[in-house]
């Protein structure tokens, strides 16, 4: 860890540059996080709108922004890209030409096959790359909503490959685990089919849903159907990127969800209602015990 994160904090690093690429909900808490548990000396935004990075600055999540990113990652001791999917491959490319040869990258996306085999094919030999997903967020954006606590007791995957310097994978799971989150190491494409029935399927259904309630109909859809359709307030471009990185694990999870979606109707053309109890009991079985 001390050949790359220098000094100590309570959390036994200190970053000297935390460089966050894309400071919205995500990015902005990495900052705060850091910022609040004292493990980055200097904390650096990168973006495309100067007063998205004006805001950033003013609520502390950094302590300066800019739009070139070359400038931003000059002295980079740490970079966390944490822009839409479809974005980061290029992105971490880019931050590897220009950064010194010593900084350490992740990233904070929700697909990882896709783009870190783009990232391993592209790269030089030794890129200094580990992916990672914190499982944590809302439909907001922007760096207004982040917080400080959002990683705390969250799950953060972290997916390093066969190419995965230990060093570097080792340092990334510290980091993250020094934001507050509880970590575990997955392969991308077990990453990705996990995801795609836990976070992907379930937008696509809430999108569905709130995509064909008629006009007419609006005045009815009271706390069961705005609490259900919640996520699909997200942004359709991000989402789209989502979909099609991770295309196979969400048309593996559809499928099955197709399967236990025509029980339900086979229940109901039946009028089975011994049928309908034993699949809302198994149903309510599985949400319990997820707890709260």
């Amino acid at each position: 860890m001390a050949a790359l994160f220098k000094g100590k904090s309570p959390f036994n690093m200190l970053i000297e540059t935390l460089t966050i690429i894309g400071v919205g909900l995500i990015g902005g808490s990495v900052g705060l996080a850091a910022r609040h548990r004292g493990l980055a000396r200097r904390i650096v935004g990168v973006g495309r709108n100067r007063e998205t990075l004006l805001q950033a600055e003013r609520l502390g999540a950094i302590d300066t922004g800019t739009t070139e990113l070359a400038e931003a990652i000059r002295e980079a001791t740490l970079v966390v890209v944490c822009t839409p999917v479809q974005s980061i491959a290029d992105i971490v490319i880019e931050v590897s030409q220009y950064a010194p040869r010593s900084a350490l990258i992740t990233d904070a996306g929700s697909t990882k096959a896709v783009l870190i085999k783009e990232i391993e094919r592209r790269s030089s030999p030794g890129i200094r790359f580990v992916g990672s997903h914190p499982l944590a967020g809302s439909a907001k954006q922007g760096p207004e909503h982040a917080s400080a606590r959002l990683f705390e007791n969250r799950l953060t995957v972290v997916t390093p490959t066969q190419a995965t310097n230990s060093e570097c994978l080792a340092a990334v799971c510290e980091f993250w685990k020094a934001l507050g989150s509880h970590v575990r190491i997955m392969t991308p494409s077990d990453h990705d089919a996990a995801l795609g029935w836990t976070s992907h399927l379930p937008h696509l259904l809430a999108a569905a849903l709130a995509g064909s309630l008629p006009v007419g109909l609006r005045d009815f859809a009271a706390t069961g159907f705005r609490d259900t359709t919640r996520i699909a307030a997200g942004d359709p471009g991000l989402w789209a990127g989502i979909f099609r990185h991770n295309r196979d694990g969400v048309l593996a999870a559809l499928d099955l969800f197709e399967r236990e979606l025509e029980q339900y109707r086979r229940a109901l053309v039946e009028c089975d209602e011994a049928a309908l109890i034993d699949l809302l009991a198994k149903a309510k079985r599985g949400r319990d015990a997820l707890g709260n």
